[in-house]
C-alpha cells in the first residue's frame, strides 16, 4: 500500500518545486521572496533624454501590465512577474544604471508622487514566464561601446552562458 502513494507524491513534490535554470547559469525559482523594489519615472532627471521609452524602444508602460526596469543580466528582458499583494503584471523592458550589479527591480510610475510614495520596498514575486538573455544581448551589444554599466551586464551574460 506505501509504494502506491510514492508515485503520487512525487508528483506533487514536482509540482509544488518550480525551478528552472536561465542561460546565466543560475536556478531561478518561478517565487523569489524578498526582493528590493524601487520606483522611477520619465520625468527625473537620467531619465529625461529618453522621454517615455523604455530601452527596448517602446513607451514605458502603465496599464494592467507595467514597465520595470533590471539588470538585465539577472532578470533579462521580456521577464514577466507579479507582485505579491499586487493585480497587476510587470514586464522587464527597461534597465537602468544604478540597477547594474544589484537585485533590485525598479518598478515604473508614471509620476514623481507615485515614485515617491512606493519609495524602496522588500517584497515577493512570482516570475511568471522568464525573459531571453539571447534578445538581451541583441539589444545591449551596441550599446556597451559607449557604457561601461551595459558593458558589465554583457560580459556577465556573456560568461554565464
Amino acid at each position: 500500500m506505501r509504494f502506491i502513494y510514492l508515485p503520487a507524491l512525487a508528483a506533487l513534490l514536482t509540482s509544488l518545486v518550480s525551478c528552472e535554470s536561465s542561460s546565466s547559469g543560475v536556478a531561478h525559482s518561478g517565487k523569489i521572496n524578498s526582493v528590493k523594489t524601487t520606483a522611477y519615472t520619465h520625468t527625473e532627471s537620467d531619465h529625461k533624454k529618453y522621454k517615455s521609452a523604455s530601452a527596448v524602444g517602446t513607451n514605458l508602460k502603465y496599464g494592467k501590465v507595467r514597465s520595470a526596469a533590471t539588470d538585465w543580466s539577472v532578470y533579462p528582458v521580456g521577464t514577466v512577474f507579479k507582485i505579491e499583494g499586487d493585480p497587476h503584471l510587470y514586464e522587464v523592458d527597461d534597465y537602468g544604471s544604478a540597477l547594474v550589479g544589484t537585485n533590485t527591480i525598479d518598478l515604473y510610475k508614471p509620476t514623481k508622487t507615485d515614485m515617491k510614495e512606493w519609495g524602496a520596498r522588500k517584497v515577493n514575486i512570482e516570475v511568471v514566464r522568464w525573459g531571453s538573455f539571447s534578445k538581451s544581448l541583441a539589444i545591449m551589444r551596441d550599446r556597451q561601446k559607449v557604457s561601461g554599466r551595459v558593458r558589465a551586464m554583457v560580459q556577465r551574460i556573456e560568461s554565464n552562458s
